[in-house]
């Protein structure tokens, strides 16, 4: 079980911050790891894998926005939750 407090503390950027892309990231990169961890366990639950799928397209498509709009901060995320980067021209 994932300690939502935690990542969002860890990743905010302010006092009230609890909604920017790089919280809205954390929390799903959570969420995949918690899920990951669960089907090795459990290789049959298509459902879940479904759930993974969905999972990690939404990181996607947020990542892919904050690599638009703020690369530096896109570097930082990457770099501090360990997820991998597409071949993409540097800026």
């Amino acid at each position: 079980m994932i300690d939502k407090k935690q990542v969002i503390t860890e990743n905010q950027k302010g006092a009230s911050d609890t909604g920017s892309t790089a919280v809205q990231v954390a929390l799903l990169t959570a969420r995949i790891n918690n899920l990951s961890a669960h089907l090795t366990a459990n290789k049959k639950d298509k459902h879940g894998q479904r759930g993974l799928q969905l999972l990690n397209g939404q990181r996607r498509r947020l990542l892919k926005y904050l690599e638009r709009t703020n690369y530096d901060e896109y570097i930082a995320l990457t770099d501090k939750l360990g997820i991998r980067r597409g071949q993409r021209i540097v800026r």
